[in-house]
């Protein structure tokens, strides 16, 4: 099954399998961390985020590997027009959500906007390598956009919400990432 796929093919699903276990570690940091009742605090579930940044890191390493290894020609949209372009959101993301909704900076808001742009890139690729139909793409982007501006409203709604409630919001964007990073792994695998 996987053997017939080209080697950028699998570099991009070692990387989502690497993205997966960042989200695991992550998601385990934070419902430790910021449980309502108990947290554990400092380096006692800190150590978490240590295996999700190496697995983030190798994530990103592996996925822009093989993006950068398939022909330009046959993706769908240049790929440093989907950098750019979600350059421009994040930008205007911080500027609206600092300046205008004073919502406090944290580096989630980079992690969502980065989830989808890498997300985007991806499918360009797996669309060029025939991995995946134009059809699957477009589902997959929009399905990307939708988690995407759902993560927002977590992220913009976090602050405003206590106990349990906002140990869930903060855990809504990792699921996400998990639940499309293995759908398009999935589809992927099966279809070739």
């Amino acid at each position: 099954m996987l053997a017939e796929l080209q080697t950028s093919a699998k570099q991009i699903l070692l990387g989502n399998a690497m993205l997966i276990l960042c989200c695991a570690f992550y998601l385990a940091w934070w419902l430790v961390a910021f449980r309502p009742d108990n947290p554990i605090k400092g380096f006692k579930s800190g150590w978490l985020l240590i295996p999700a940044v190496i697995f983030g890191l190798l994530a990103l390493i592996e996925i822009l590997r093989g993006n950068n290894c398939v022909n330009k020609a046959e993706k769908v949209i240049d790929g440093s027009q989907i950098v750019l372009f979600g350059a421009a959101v994040y930008v205007a993301l911080l500027l609206v959500t600092s300046l205008l909704l004073k919502r406090q900076v944290t580096t989630e808001l980079f992690l969502i906007v980065g989830w989808a742009v890498v997300t985007l890139l991806e499918l360009n690729s797996f669309f060029a390598l025939n991995c995946l139909s134009k059809t699957a793409v477009i589902v997959f982007a929009v399905i990307t956009l939708i988690f995407a501006a759902a993560s927002m409203v977590c992220y913009l709604l976090y602050y405003k919400l206590d106990g349990l409630k906002g140990c869930a919001d903060g855990a809504v964007p990792l699921v996400l990432v998990v639940i499309m990073t293995a759908a398009v792994s999935l589809t992927v695998i099966l279809k070739n």
